[in-house]
């Protein structure tokens, strides 16, 4: 099945790139192009992932991911930044985005993080990670008292996992650290992410930091 992309930039050269790069691929396309976010949000219901500059004119990429990960659940949004400590990526993921990139990565790294959250994993870059996590989401924050209490709702197991998933472990390192297969982590995982009404394994991450569970 191809990945159907909509590249949303206010750079016309920065699409051109990106669709270069794309159309050297047999299971990505690109389905439309967006120099804002108005653009952006008309254009997602196209796409499987919509690949997001922050910084647009008449509605930035914030306001769009919002948009569009509230109206359109098969969407995902994977946010392009300069800078990958940029607050506004934390915003974003809050608002629902998949994951980011920094736009100085490689194209297979660009092409690899498309199939990634289309697949309904989470594109965090350790670094950036680690840095978005110390620096905003153990930040007090107005925790929605439904967090909680979809907590108390997962076994043991899945509690577990979410807090290796929070930690920026993959499947492969949370089976080899609880001697389970990597299919029955991702089985665990689907499970905790059905309770927790989380979209994918970025909103994971964002659940378990908000609530407290992790810090």
């Amino acid at each position: 099945m191809t990945i159907r992309v909509v590249l949303a930039d206010d750079q016309e050269l920065i699409r051109a790139g990106f669709r270069a790069i794309i159309e050297t691929c047999d299971d990505i396309s690109v389905v439309g192009e967006a120099a804002n976010g108005v653009q952006a949000v008309q254009l997602a219901p196209r796409a499987d992932v919509v690949l997001m500059d922050v910084r647009m004119p008449e509605m930035d990429g914030l306001a769009a991911t919002r948009e569009i990960c509230a109206k359109h659940e098969h969407v995902r949004v994977l946010i392009l930044t300069t800078f990958e400590l940029d607050e506004y990526v934390f915003q974003a993921l809050r608002a629902g985005a998949s994951g980011f990139l920094g736009k100085n990565m490689g194209p297979a790294m660009l092409l690899e993080g498309i199939r990634m959250v289309a697949g309904g994993e989470a594109l965090l870059s350790p670094k950036a990670t680690k840095g978005l996590i110390t620096r905003f989401l153990a930040q007090p924050a107005v925790v929605d008292g439904a967090v909680p209490e979809k907590l108390s709702l997962l076994t043991g197991r899945e509690l577990e996992i979410v807090t290796f998933v929070a930690n920026g472990l993959s499947n492969d390192d949370i089976a080899g650290r609880l001697f389970l297969s990597p299919a029955t982590v991702k089985t665990h995982l689907n499970r905790a992410m059905v309770k927790l009404g989380a979209r994918d394994r970025a909103q994971v991450v964002v659940l378990a930091y908000q609530s407290g569970l992790v810090r």
